[in-house]
């Protein structure tokens, strides 16, 4: 079959990304015997005519569309992602009769009402890379769909279970071809990749674990090595680990900071670090490996508020990471999530003493906590009447503390100028 892969994805809220995700797809698909082309437009001036002049020339018969995020996570001036998807969707249908899948890590956490929303013909829940092809075979050989994991189809909803790949060596990474168009374009570009899969630590708040699963699944830092270093000859210099928490389990992420620091490729690198898992030897190695900034999600400086976002650290670890990151010279980014449950004057304040006392390189705070489908946060909103049963979360919903948002804002805002002088 002739397959069509668009990223839709156009936002740079953080960093310009490269769609590896999608890339990833395209090789298990075109492994799967089928002819494949990658359309990313997020440097795409012209949208709407490169879509359709994409899909016109090429003729496919699936569309694939990845959608990355469906929003910002920002309160004071939300921005809604999906819109923009839906154009592509809307200029796909204009020039063609192609059935058109879903599937990326936004889609994942609303699979049924992103499905709604967007007017594709069916979706994909997790790991495309294995379910897609899947698919692809099904539709080919005009077979009942259910048995395909992870798919939903409007009104149907779930037509097969989820299943999730144990050992990740057996999922493709992307093809450095495919990648390597990417490479010095753009200064602020890090290369993403992906190490691991699934999160267990169970944060109030945290969508992680619908869109991977809550049981950790790896690569072999050998396999991840190597595609580093294939990117590296292509021109790229620095890495940026997805991992929701690059240093869980430890044993493993000193074995992969071992893996690179062989490699000796004199890459750049930056990960997100939980900061109950932090010790001299681990940091050391990352440094050796070629570490040069992690964040630090810790959220709050409060060791209440830690305890009911289900953090597993105390404001001592955090303070312990911060530290050890600093002498061996890695730059550090913190992070503040402000107005959640519990939240008052007195924990919030506590929270802005503690991050100043960090001394951190880059600080970031978030007021309000962004409430996703099946978290304890979102049962906690429902029991407090923000949300009700019905709402399926898709338009953007905050949890924060009545009446304290105003107050926030602006002292938060004080803060930041003052840490700026």
């Amino acid at each position: 079959m002739r397959v069509l892969l668009i990223s839709a994805n156009t936002e740079r809220i953080n960093m310009p990304v490269v769609p590896v995700g999608l890339g990833a797809v395209a090789v298990a698909t075109q492994e799967a015997g089928h002819d494949v082309e990658l359309l990313d437009l997020m440097n795409v001036k012209h949208p709407v005519s490169v879509t359709k002049r994409a899909v016109e020339t090429f003729g496919p018969d699936v569309i694939g569309i990845s959608v990355r995020n469906v929003d910002d996570q920002s309160m004071e001036n939300p921005i809604f992602l999906l819109d923009q998807v839906r154009e592509v969707i809307k200029d796909c249908r204009a020039v063609s009769e192609a059935p058109i899948v879903l599937g990326g890590a936004g889609y994942s956490i609303f699979p049924e009402s992103a499905l709604l929303y967007l007017g594709a013909d069916m979706g994909i829940q997790g790991e495309g890379e294995s379910a897609f092809p899947i698919l692809l075979s099904f539709l080919e050989r005009g077979d009942d769909l259910s048995q395909v994991p992870g798919l939903y189809v409007p009104s149907l909803g779930l037509r097969g279970k989820r299943k999730f790949e144990r050992n990740l060596d057996l999922l493709p990474l992307p093809h450095i071809h495919l990648l390597a168009s990417f490479a010095d374009k753009d200064e602020n570009l890090w290369m993403p990749i992906q190490t691991r899969r699934g999160c267990p630590m169970n944060c109030s708040y945290c969508s992680t674990s619908t869109i991977e699963g809550r049981a950790i699944r790896k690569r072999s830092p050998g396999t991840v090595a190597d595609w580093i270093a294939g990117c590296a000859e292509a021109g790229f210099k620095r890495f940026y680990f997805t991992d929701s928490i690059f240093n869980i389990p430890p044993l493993y992420a000193q074995r992969l900071c071992n893996a690179l620091a062989e490699t000796e490729l004199g890459i750049a690198w930056r990960c997100i670090v939980y900061p109950g898992h932090v010790n001299d030897g681990l940091v050391k190695k990352m440094a050796r490996a070629g570490c040069t900034e992690v964040a630090l999600g810790f959220e709050s400086g409060s060791e209440r508020i830690l305890r009911l976002m289900n953090k597993r650290f105390s404001p001592d670890d955090i303070r312990d990471a911060a530290k050890i990151f600093a002498d061996y010279g890695i730059r550090r980014m913190g992070f503040l999530m402000l107005g959640g449950p519990g939240e008052s004057r007195r924990s919030a304040e506590e929270s802005l003493v503690f991050a100043d006392s960090l001394k951190m390189d880059f600080m970031k705070i978030t007021l309000g906590v962004r409430i996703y489908p099946g978290t304890a946060l979102a049962r906690r909103a429902l029991l407090e009447g923000i949300i009700t049963s019905d709402d399926n979360l898709l338009a953007p919903k905050f949890y924060m503390v009545k009446g304290l948002g105003a107050w926030l804002a602006e002292t938060t805002a004080r803060w930041m100028t003052e840490q700026s002088h």
